[in-house]
């Protein structure tokens, strides 16, 4: 389920895939209830990077239902002109980034929720 403020997003994923530019949409949280950071990229290409890549940050409240980070992320996409729309429908992940929050290899010591946890399912690690 969607918060109000990605509804338009939500409805531009539903059209498919109509080619590149693609836009992709992920949102990361220190649990799986809470987004603090949604990432955005433009995939130029079959196989090409994310590039360029924009990062919007919540502190206040889910990002995801801050309208003002939504116009934003409507805005950007617009302005790459991507033709396609790829949004998660959950928290994928830590919104802290390995290499550059905390060393590589290791787990985040701010989010303790996601260190045993697969981040794309949420289900626990066995």
């Amino acid at each position: 389920m969607f918060h109000k403020a990605l509804w338009s997003l939500e409805k531009h994923s539903r059209r498919g895939f109509r080619g590149y530019p693609l836009a992709t949409v992920a949102f990361y949280g220190p649990d799986d209830h809470t987004a603090t950071k949604v990432a955005v990229g433009i995939v130029s290409g079959e196989g090409a990077e994310a590039n360029p890549l924009q990062r919007w940050f919540s502190e206040r409240e889910d990002a995801r239902a801050d309208p003002g980070i939504a116009r934003q992320i409507g805005e950007f996409i617009a302005a790459h002109a991507a033709k396609s729309l790829v949004l998660v429908d959950r928290i994928i992940g830590c919104p802290h980034e390995e290499r550059i929050d905390y060393p590589e290899g290791t787990v985040c010591p701010q989010c303790p929720f996601w260190a045993s946890r697969d981040r794309w399912s949420g289900q626990p690690l066995r």
